[in-house]
């Protein structure tokens, strides 16, 4: 019993591995050929497989962002909607969901989902973040889902984020190695400090990790 738990582990452990190698191998050719480049929706599958359901599902990371019903949730480099559709469903319809990326294809496929969903809370938003498009004192959570990387102004777009959040909003970044435009939590804890956020809670390691970055109540910085 003990050897077939352990051999179930060792072929659960090679397919994890072999997601990993499948998933780095690919970002990192495209990546090699677009440096900071949003990824185009022809390799949505970089995004949506396995190995990012396994280590950094929707559900965990609505979880871990304590998402509510009744919330307004901005889901930012959106992609083909891999948060933004459970979030819509956690949220309810008493809430919303914005779902924001500057790429139009993208935006078609979340657009074909939550039609074939009869999903009716998003809103979607072409634009980049740190062009100044979101609303100020709107949203109470901020999702940043292996997106941080391939923003060419980062400290500009966590400006952004920090106006567009309510007071005691929480920004949720995710990263995943092996994703060539990998933050390390120093990185954003130096961002942080620039742009006025507090580090609420840093959860998870390797292979991926979410921070959450709170706008405090009483703000008296920037966005405030």
């Amino acid at each position: 019993m003990n050897a077939g738990i352990r051999h179930q582990s060792m072929n659960r452990a090679k397919f994890v591995l072999a997601l990993l190698t499948l998933f780095g191998v690919g970002a990192l050719l495209y990546r090699r050929q677009h440096p900071h480049l949003p990824c185009p929706s022809s390799l949505s599958f970089l995004l949506e497989n396995p190995f990012m359901n396994r280590v950094a599902g929707s559900h965990l990371l609505l979880e871990r962002a304590t998402v509510q019903p009744g919330m307004r949730v901005l889901d930012v480099g959106c992609g083909p909607g891999r948060i933004t559709l459970p979030a819509a469903l956690r949220v309810g319809e008493t809430g919303e969901v914005v779902a924001l990326d500057i790429q139009p294809a993208m935006l078609e496929r979340v657009q074909k989902k939550l039609t074939e969903q009869h999903v009716t809370n998003v809103k979607l938003l072409e634009a980049g973040i740190g062009e100044g498009r979101t609303e100020a004192n709107t949203f109470d959570r901020v999702f940043l889902v292996t997106v941080l990387g391939e923003i060419p102004d980062k400290v500009a777009a966590l400006r952004e984020i920090y106006r567009a959040l309510k007071p005691g909003g929480i920004l949720s970044i995710t990263e995943v190695l092996p994703d060539p435009d990998y933050q390390t939590p120093g990185a954003i804890r130096a961002m942080a400090a620039e742009t006025g956020f507090v580090i609420e809670s840093q959860m998870g390691s390797f292979p991926a990790f979410t921070m959450n970055l709170l706008k405090p109540a009483l703000s008296l910085g920037q966005g405030s």
